[in-house]
């Protein structure tokens, strides 16, 4: 046996033996099951369901990345909106030259008008990840106040920068002409937009997974966010894990920050702190460390949100901490602990 299979075999043995527990997974579907009998209606029970998911695939785009900092380097940024804004800014400067592409009603140029949005946005996220990290972060290592602190000045002053680019006025993102309208599914009504929020946040779920569990890095990025002494011990440079694992969650969240701006159809400087909030609830409902968790919290907070919004419109402004509520009084460290923090 090579020292390398050695040392791959003492991470895992480092990494927990945990039970099957599929009682999460099911949530979802039996929130959806419940308030069907309420909606009373086929077609708008159907509506509002992949309006649920669609939004809670963007949610998951932000918090997912955020999860992983927090569950690894124990890190409690709250300047992470920062980089929501900034992938939506960036956004909309990559979209602007696709304009002749994104007015076209067919399917294939709409997606390619996309693409170069896409890359700007994660990309010059995990690049504003990696400076933010350097300059703000790294001093306050194990420093949770001086952590709160730190990050919440710097997303003002992210903010601040961002309105000295872009002015103070909301800018306009209209999505390609090929996601407006509508599809009818066994007469429902479903936007097209919604459907691409879905199909986006499942492969970026997925991925995340497939790289979580089926390669080195992931074994360990798991292994450190269980025991990260173990991993140092073991002759890793967790310093760079934690670097190339911060800049990945700042580029996810500026990929939500492009789908819920093409959403909205606008971009502005404070969308990011504005989902803050929201995000942080998902984190904790999935718990601290887990991407499954993040995942299916995600999809509960956006479906009840939806539900509540449309059955009782008061109730949805608290619908969201009540699901937190109730979670953590069945599961105080969330749906899929993996971290004892």
């Amino acid at each position: 046996m090579t020292a390398i299979q050695a040392s791959n075999d003492d991470v895992g043995a480092a990494l927990p033996q945990q039970k099957a527990d599929y009682l999460p997974i099911i949530l979802p579907f039996a929130l959806a099951l419940i308030a069907f009998p309420f909606v009373g209606s086929w077609s708008t029970w159907a509506t509002l369901t992949i309006a649920g998911l669609a939004m809670g695939m963007m949610i998951f785009a932000m918090a997912s990345g955020l999860t992983l900092v927090f569950g690894l380097m124990d890190v409690m940024n709250f300047g992470h909106g920062a980089f929501v804004s900034v992938g939506a800014y960036l956004a909309l400067v990559a979209f602007a030259p696709m304009a002749g592409l994104a007015h076209t009603n067919a399917l294939g140029p709409g997606i390619v008008s996309l693409l170069p949005p896409i890359a700007l946005a994660m990309v010059g996220s995990a690049a504003a990840g990696y400076v933010f990290e350097r300059l703000l972060v790294r001093p306050v290592y194990g420093q949770h106040l001086k952590q709160i602190l730190i990050t919440m000045g710097g997303l003002i002053v992210a903010e601040q920068l961002l309105y000295a680019s872009f002015g103070p006025q909301i800018n306009p993102l209209i999505r390609p002409e090929a996601f407006h309208g509508s599809i009818n599914v066994l007469g429902a009504a479903i936007e097209k937009y919604r459907i691409l929020a879905v199909v986006v946040g499942v492969i970026v779920f997925v991925g995340l997974q497939l790289m979580l569990t089926r390669t080195r890095i992931g074994l360990l990025i798991r292994a450190g966010v269980e025991n990260k002494e173990m991993v140092e011990a073991l002759g890793y440079r967790i310093r760079r894990l934690f670097v190339g694992v911060f800049m990945a969650g700042s580029g996810l969240a500026g990929l939500g920050g492009l789908m819920w701006a093409f959403n909205q159809e606008q971009a502005h400087a404070s969308m990011g702190q504005e989902m803050m909030v929201l995000t942080f609830i998902v984190i904790i409902i999935g718990g601290l460390g887990s991407v499954g968790g993040c995942f299916i919290g995600a999809i509960l907070a956006a479906l009840l949100d939806n539900y509540a919004a449309f059955l009782m419109p008061k109730a949805a402004l608290v619908s969201t901490i009540l699901l937190m509520v109730v979670v953590l009084l069945w599961r105080p460290r969330g749906l899929y602990a993996v971290t004892s923090r």
